[in-house]
């Protein structure tokens, strides 16, 4: 009866894009042993337009149609189909999309009153829980499968509120977006990814997160977080027993942005915050979340502890800045590629992990390839000042990047280091 009943307000999504292909040249041997891994990473790249499509899923969740889907389904779609349960299709638009939870809110105008799936609560899912995964996998519409909920909060390092809930029913390419449903008929996640290297473990968004950034998403297009301006790592059991905290809890604050609502309440680095807003800090994945869901301006008290004593501190919330964005700009004036330096691509390239990031394209007369900048090279250090270890690093230093400025970069190629000096945007 469930299956019969909610599977006709899960949707197929069809998407269309033009993908623009700019001239990249290789300095790097490409032979035809590269597996298809590496390939993604130092492939040539043809020049001209290719045309692209994708599947994916959704649900439907008002009767005039409103449809939830992933943001990676639709984001840079020319075109979008939405084909119903009953096969009549129509094109939707896109009302809003969250690339940072990779939840997007589409709409079709089908003239008629819609079949639609009740909104269930994540929060009580329980490991064991039954759960039923609804899709239209490589094209195969309204396929379901059921598991089990294998893991809650799972981490993948998809984005920085990452909280998914961990199923072992067959998640598929052309599931994304799909709705995940308990027992009792109500969604409580949203298919989004699966582990390729095995089998029998997949991953949703739980529905309370895509509830909270719904109304964002219907009134404004985009979600408006808070801002707190501390960068955070996990307290080990070292670091709990060296800062005396009487347990493995908290998140412990390694740097904070200047002029941040961090800095102006006080707050310092080697601080642990346990507490934000009232709710406690167990684990520093939770910090996050709980920052961008509180409204803007509001005055939250924030427990630290320092020292091994607890401090209160208020501090007022900010709206989050989006340095993603501008970090993308440069790289593309800049006219290169990275990716970070894996010990697998390294072990590949036969070259020693040393940490960086690793320039993977070069734009053909773009500003790194004048300035000799080549594919292959490794780029450790910016300005003297600023060792970079991951594209994280690469992209947080680009952020003060101006049109005109000097740019010092630090390479390591073959065996040796060398300084290369460019003016950005030149």
């Amino acid at each position: 009866g469930l299956v019969k009943k909610e599977v006709k307000a899960d949707v197929n999504v069809s998407t269309t894009q033009m993908i623009k292909r700019r001239s990249f040249r290789s300095t790097i041997p490409v032979g035809p042993i590269l597996d298809e891994e590496m390939r993604g990473y130092f492939g040539d790249i043809p020049q001209g337009d290719i045309k692209t499509q994708s599947l994916g899923s959704g649900f439907i969740i008002s009767k005039d149609g409103y449809i939830i889907t992933n943001n990676h389904v639709v984001e840079k779609a020319e075109d979008i189909k939405v084909t119903l349960f009953d096969e009549t299709e129509y094109t939707a638009k896109i009302i809003g999309k969250d690339p940072k939870t990779d939840i997007a809110l589409i709409k079709i105008d089908a003239g008629r009153e819609l079949p639609t799936v009740r909104l269930g609560d994540s929060d009580k899912l329980e490991v064991g829980d039954w759960v039923v995964a609804v899709g239209n996998p490589q094209g195969l519409s309204h396929t379901v499968t059921a598991g089990i909920v294998s893991a809650k909060g799972r981490v993948l390092g998809a984005g920085p509120y990452d909280d998914f809930i961990q199923t072992d029913a067959s998640i598929n390419f052309g599931n994304s977006g799909g709705p995940l449903f308990n027992t009792e008929g109500e969604v409580v996640g949203i298919n989004t990814a699966m582990l390729s290297s095995a089998q029998g473990i997949g991953f949703a968004i739980p529905i309370n997160m895509a509830k909270e950034i719904l109304p964002f998403l219907k009134e404004k297009g985009e979600v408006t977080r808070g801002w707190l301006g501390v960068s955070v790592q996990r307290v080990t059991p070292e670091i709990a027993q060296n800062f005396k905290l009487p347990e493995k809890i908290g998140a412990l604050v390694n740097d904070i942005s200047k002029g941040s609502p961090a800095e102006k309440g006080g707050i310092k680095q080697g601080d642990v915050i346990i507490e934000f807003d009232g709710k406690k800090i167990k684990d520093i994945h939770e910090l996050p979340r709980l920052v961008a869901n509180t409204t803007i301006g509001k005055e939250v008290i924030v427990k630290v502890l320092r020292e091994g004593k607890d401090i209160e501190l208020k501090v007022t919330i900010a709206k989050l800045k989006e340095p993603e964005k501008l970090a993308e700009e440069v790289l593309d004036k800049l006219g290169l590629k990275i990716q970070t330096l894996t010990p697998e691509i390294a072990n590949f390239l036969g070259m020693r992990d040393l940490g960086g990031v690793i320039v993977t394209q070069i734009e053909e007369g773009g500003t790194a390839s004048r300035a000799d900048i080549r594919r292959g090279d490794i780029i450790v250090e910016i300005n003297r000042r600023y060792p970079i270890k991951n594209v994280e690093d690469f992209k947080r230093v680009l952020q003060g990047i101006k049109e005109g400025e000097n740019v010092v970069f630090l390479i390591r190629r073959a065996e040796g280091y060398l300084y290369i000096a460019l003016k950005y945007g030149q």
